[in-house]
């Protein structure tokens, strides 16, 4: 992998990463931008101990532009994007609209391919790979960062999700607190060792394993499964069978072996409402030990995936009892998911 670092016009950092040691990334971004104001501010809810970011400025950001105006495609004749290149392997850069910004964090925005038509799945097994090798540096380079506490790295598919922007992308925002939902994972971690002397992450992991029923794909290094008390209609977990606590600790085996698995599941997830329905949407999201947490070696990287569509033509919305309370109502068992998921691997 060859990274090469270089500035848009407005001071914000692109960092392109090629699978070719030869390429050259020299082309200066010529569009006359202002320097990014914003007016992200972080408040803590004191009822709910959760934190919120006020960011007004993201009003403004770009909204469903046409294909021949999207910004995270390959610059052309006449034509300047968020990529001043002709052309790209992966490239990572600031974003514009950020939620996080002003010594609170920071957003970024990762482009897995210059294919404004593609989409992760399209992707081949070596792309993948180049992926996840942005994903894990930028988590390094993130985390280095003095105001950063966690990385999350993450995939928004699909109009229903609320994507604004049609190319294939994800983000990463690096967060200066810990989330609420690591937070409790850490809770229900630290209660299990107490009570048992065991890592919870490790008997979940078992007990689907030899459960079995909501098995999915079990690799040589990684396993993924549809959760005992899923949330969502179709949501996978994966996770390594080496308990690591980021994508920085991952050992070269599982590195090779994920590509072929994550491609595998995304595949299956187009297939799971027929071939005449369109593209599943998603959000996959990687999980991974807060930078200075204590004893973060218990924590358990994973990621994961899960759909919002319950049906062909169907969506699950978060009505009274899940954005009211947080208590969810999944109208697909878990088992009937994954059995699902099984039907349709590839041939």
């Amino acid at each position: 992998m060859k990274k090469t670092t270089t500035r848009l016009a407005d001071g914000r950092e692109l960092i392109y990463y090629d699978a070719s040691d030869a390429a050259v990334r020299a082309t200066l971004d010529p569009r006359p931008l202002d320097p990014v104001t914003t007016a992200s501010e972080l408040r803590r809810d004191r009822l709910l101990g959760d934190t919120v970011a006020i960011a007004s400025h993201r009003q403004g950001r770009t909204y469903h532009p046409p294909a021949d105006a999207c910004p995270l495609c390959p610059s052309g004749p006449g034509r300047h994007t968020e990529i001043p290149a002709d052309g790209y392997d992966v490239a990572v850069f600031e974003n514009r609209f950020p939620s996080l910004a002003g010594g609170h964090g920071r957003c970024e925005v990762v482009c897995f391919t210059p294919d404004h038509d593609a989409s992760f799945a399209d992707l081949t097994a070596e792309q993948a790979a180049l992926v996840l090798d942005a994903w894990t540096d930028r988590t390094a380079e993130l985390s280095q960062l003095p105001d950063v506490a966690q990385v999350f790295c993450f995939e928004n598919r699909g109009a229903e999700i609320g994507v604004t922007l049609g190319h294939p992308h994800g983000q990463i925002y690096a967060y200066p607190f810990t989330t609420p939902r690591t937070e409790r994972m850490l809770t229900a971690l630290a209660d299990h060792h107490a009570a048992t002397g065991r890592n919870l992450f490790d008997d979940v992991l078992a007990e689907e394993r030899a459960d079995g029923r909501r098995l999915v794909l079990d690799g040589d290094h990684w396993t993924a499964f549809v959760p005992y008390a899923a949330h969502w209609p179709y949501e996978v977990h994966l996770y390594p069978k080496r308990r690591v606590p980021d994508l920085l600790a991952l050992d070269e085996p599982a590195r090779t072996e994920f590509p072929q698995l994550y491609l595998e599941l995304l595949r299956r997830f187009d297939r799971i409402f027929g071939p005449d329905a369109p593209p599943t949407p998603y959000i996959s999201a990687w999980h991974q030990a807060p930078v200075h947490a204590a004893d973060r070696d218990r924590f358990a990287l994973h990621l994961e995936l899960f759909t919002i569509r319950r049906t062909p033509g169907k969506l699950k919305f978060l009505a009274g009892s899940e954005s009211g309370m947080n208590v969810f109502i999944n109208d697909v068992p878990p088992e009937a998911a994954a059995e699902r998921l099984r039907e349709v691997a590839s041939e």
